[in-house]
């Protein structure tokens, strides 16, 4: 079975913890997020393993505070790799396909957040053709 994207219940809990602030906190991740995986590429186009470790990191946690679990764990992946690199004293090179995949499932899991926490997307009914008669 394929990893999920989001766990939702830890979406919804996370909505509830944060009540109002939570839509600018997710602003914040889209922000820090969209820096982050930035900071990660140009990290790996520099082979700088150390550069990779920080905003990682830092991706990882604030993906998992959103239920984001699969960008989650394709950033602990990264910032893991990177720092078995740092303490080896070689080149992260050789993942240069994960670092790859990260901005494309950032994008599609932040849509998808974005998407969820959007107070006027139109929910579908749960049973459709029970018509309303006036």
């Amino acid at each position: 079975m394929e990893d999920i994207l989001v766990d939702w219940d830890e979406f919804r809990a996370t909505r509830a913890q944060l009540g109002a602030a939570f839509i600018r906190i997710l602003g914040y991740f889209r922000e820090d997020g969209t820096k982050s995986v930035a900071v990660i590429e140009e990290a790996m186009r520099a082979r700088d393993a150390r550069g990779l470790v920080m905003p990682a990191h830092t991706l990882k946690s604030e993906a998992r505070q959103f239920g984001a679990e699969r960008l989650g764990e394709l950033a602990e992946d990264i910032e893991m790799f990177a720092r078995r690199c740092v303490e080896s004293q070689v080149s992260p090179e050789e993942y240069l396909p994960r670092v790859v995949e990260l901005r494309p499932l950032f994008e599609k899991t932040l849509a998808a957040l974005e998407r969820e926490a959007n107070p006027l997307v139109q929910r579908r009914p749960a049973s459709f053709g029970n018509a309303v008669s006036y």
